[in-house]
């Protein structure tokens, strides 16, 4: 079974020594993640403000990896996938004041090793994160489309 469909959360091994660690799975309060959201950046562009909307966003997404520095919620991978041949990673907020500590670039790396050999992550970031994603190996890929809500269907 997909390491998504387990119930409750578990811890992803040992922390180290910066004193993080990362769990798979949920449930996580919402209250917490909102405010992570904010803290991070990614709420600017995000329905934060809209509840109901990020609840459905954190129960139907099918792969969630968070780190913690004891009670508070440091980061979030939040996924869509098969695990098979892709993974959508919707999300990837980290603290602003947590940042530049390796939490992002863990959160994709236990991400990765989540959804098993043979699949793919794919991603379209923010603007202000565009050159950090190849810092951390992902290569860019210029064929990428999308449909936004309200947009009109061609005639």
């Amino acid at each position: 079974m997909p390491p998504s469909h387990i119930s409750g959360d578990r811890s992803l091994g040992d922390s180290p020594p910066d004193g993080i660690l990362y769990r798979i799975g949920g449930p996580l309060d919402l209250d917490q993640v909102i405010e992570l959201y904010r803290l991070s950046t990614l709420g600017e562009r995000r329905p934060v403000d809209d509840r109901a909307c990020m609840q459905r966003m954190m129960t139907d997404a099918n792969l969630i990896v968070s780190a913690w520095e004891g009670t508070e919620l440091a980061g979030i991978s939040r996924s869509l996938t098969d695990f098979c041949y892709v993974a959508y990673l919707a999300d990837l907020a980290v603290r602003v004041s947590h940042q530049r500590r390796g939490i992002g670039r863990e959160l994709v790396r236990r991400t990765r090793a989540a959804l098993g050999p043979r699949a793919m992550i794919v991603l379209l970031a923010a603007p202000a994160a565009e050159t950090y994603y190849p810092h951390i190996g992902m290569e860019h890929h210029p064929q990428a489309w999308i449909l936004r809500p309200g947009q009109p269907w061609p005639a």
